[in-house]
């Protein structure tokens, strides 16, 4: 039975008590209501109250956990920890920043420290006054005291620099999505079991090819959150942020075994929320301009694939007609296109394995209901210009293969073939193509090597 709104909310701040969460907006499955910034996220799931209490108690793992934020340097099997409250973020993009401006601004911040994969970065952020700024309604706030590093690869590191820089405990992941690998096998060596990963990008798929290139043995993989961000982000320079649009971040803890093993509903039940876990969705619930929301992992995915859905339609299509979102709408022969396209990624998404156990989902995905969805965001957005069209523009790599081409993989996984998700992605990788030819950048950036 679905509950009252209002009493469902009274139902997990109880239950936040409990687990030391205190009075953030922290919900699993609805948005954080005490946030008016999450009213967006109100459709993205329903669960009943004894259903979330049980999940949440499910969460109170060691009771350690309520401690770990106030240790001081402590040892691990693997090395030395400066400080396990750090928050490390790999990603010096528009959501790295926009998280990191925000940790700063609460009460009793965490340390967060910058990871940065160039050493040009490093010489922009001195240059900077080693500051962010966030602008919000034409106001800029500027934020310092951040720790920054290098995070480099193996081959451009001596060895005893990468041993000295000791275990990271929350980590949060925000490079492109075709980096991931590359950036995360720098800090490999500082990341154990203890350790949490959060991933803060566009796309599906990111998860499989970190497990295969990076961390392929389980037993010493760290636990992996997955994010979905809905806030609209533009660069105003170097290390300057135009917060343009109020939105929320989904994140949800991901599974050590796949949903189909164990059950839609029934998210291992048995086991605890790591500490590092625990610690990093405390810490994020609890920062307002976030307004980070709390999802089980069914939901959580669910949610994703709605938003990758809207990507993989506006994205390519933007990038094609070189308009801004809302140009999309009110052209007959451009809708005819989308309509074709949600077609065919509904039929995949409708057929995928890991939700059979979901209920609705043939309603949830059907082509109609995602159409709404589509022209939805396009009106809300219609002055925006696409990430994916900003990328193209600068001759920088996109995400299309973990967008409409994730869809074209998982087709090819159920017999289905994706002609028209084919089509969008080798266009937009041939005109990023056409882009660096004309800039005399001849040679492909690292991974963007031809696929047939």
């Amino acid at each position: 039975m679905i509950v009252n709104y209002n009493t469902q909310y009274r139902t997990i701040r109880q239950a936040n008590r409990k687990l030391g969460l205190g009075s953030a907006s922290f919900c699993l499955g609805r948005p954080g209501l005490e946030s008016k910034q999450t009213g967006e996220a109100r459709e993205a799931g329903e669960l009943s109250a004894s259903n979330e209490v049980e999940y949440l108690e499910d969460w109170k793992g060691d009771d350690r956990a309520s401690e770990h934020e106030d240790r001081g340097p402590i040892l691990t099997s693997l090395g030395r920890l400066s400080d396990p409250r750090t928050v490390h973020i790999l990603g010096s993009g528009n959501v790295g920043q926009f998280v990191a401006h925000a940790l700063a601004g609460i009460p009793n911040p965490p340390p967060v420290k910058l990871l940065l994969h160039h050493r040009s970065l490093l010489i922009q952020w001195r240059k900077s006054g080693q500051k962010l700024v966030l602008i919000t309604n034409r106001k800029a706030e500027e934020r310092t005291g951040y720790g920054v590093e290098l995070a480099l690869p193996p081959e451009q590191t001596h060895h005893a620099e990468r041993e000295s820089n000791g275990i990271i405990q929350n980590l949060i992941v925000s490079v492109k999505t075709p980096n991931t690998a590359v950036a995360l096998s720098s800090i490999a060596h500082r990341l154990n079991r203890d350790s949490t990963v959060l991933f803060l990008q566009n796309g599906m798929g990111v998860l499989d090819e970190v497990n295969a290139k990076v961390f392929p043995n389980e037993e010493t993989r760290p636990n992996y959150m997955l994010g979905v961000v809905t806030h609209g982000l533009y660069a105003d320079g170097r290390f300057r942020v135009i917060h343009a649009g109020i939105g929320t971040i989904a994140i949800g803890v991901t599974p050590r075994l796949p949903l189909l093993e164990t059950g839609a509903g029934q998210e291992q039940a048995a086991s605890p929320l790591p500490p590092s876990s625990r610690y990093l969705l405390r810490t994020l619930t609890r920062t307002p301009v976030l307004a980070a929301v709390g999802f089980l992992p069914a939901d959580l995915l669910q949610y994703q694939i709605e938003k990758l859905v809207v990507n993989a339609v506006i994205n390519p299509l933007t990038v094609m007609f070189d308009c801004m979102n809302g140009e999309l709408l009110c052209n007959f022969a451009i809708t005819r296109v989308m309509r074709l396209l949600l077609s065919e990624i509904s039929l995949v998404v409708r057929s995928l394995p890991e939700l059979q156990r979901v209920p609705n989902v043939q309603i949830r995905f059907a082509p109609e209901k995602l159409e709404g969805q589509v022209a939805a965001i396009c009106k809300k957005t219609s002055t925006n210009v696409s990430s994916m069209l900003q990328d193209v523009r600068r001759g920088r790599q996109t995400e299309i293969d973990y967008i409409n081409g994730y869809i074209v993989r998982r087709g090819e996984e159920l017999g289905i073939r994706c002609v028209l998700n084919y089509m969008l992605a080798k266009m937009v990788r041939g005109k990023q193509q056409m882009i660096w030819h004309r800039e005399g950048a001849l040679l492909p950036l690292s991974g963007e090597q031809s696929h047939s």
